[in-house]
């Protein structure tokens, strides 16, 4: 699968998606549909809403695969969580990892997650170890 990170913004604030991680909760579109909206293209409108409002939607993202920065702070760097790492099953989904964590895959590549990073349960992602979305598409219960 790609690595594909797409950004938009309002001069103020940059939203950052990376659609590989995404595991299509719909959480920001219902909670911000005149920024979210997937039946546009592009489908993400920076300028749908005031910054703060659209900087608290994408905090609510449970797969990380969508960020943020302000432009005015923007070095390049990773955002880090300063925060205790948790981990919560989420029924009939992923289990979500919170905070900063390192991923080693079966060939031995160290990838580095911030935020939330979402692990496939029903071992049907096309994107292992990470979370797709299938889970929804074959009813995965558990």
């Amino acid at each position: 699968m790609k690595d594909i990170t797409k950004k938009y913004t309002n001069g103020e604030v940059t939203i950052v998606w990376k659609p590989e991680m995404c595991i299509h909760s719909a959480i920001c579109f219902r909670g911000l549909g005149d920024v979210f909206d997937p039946q546009k293209r592009p489908w993400v409108n920076p300028q749908g809403a005031e910054t703060g409002k659209i900087v608290s939607q994408i905090k609510k993202c449970p797969s990380g695969a969508l960020s943020y920065f302000m432009n005015e702070e923007a070095d390049g760097g990773q955002v880090q969580v300063e925060a205790e790492t948790i981990v919560e099953t989420v029924p009939n989904g992923p289990l979500m990892v919170y905070g900063n964590v390192t991923v080693k895959d079966a060939s031995g590549t160290l990838t580095q997650k911030n935020k939330a990073t979402a692990f496939c349960r029903c071992g049907g992602s096309s994107n292992k170890p990470y979370c797709d979305g299938t889970h929804r598409k074959i009813n995965f219960q558990g």
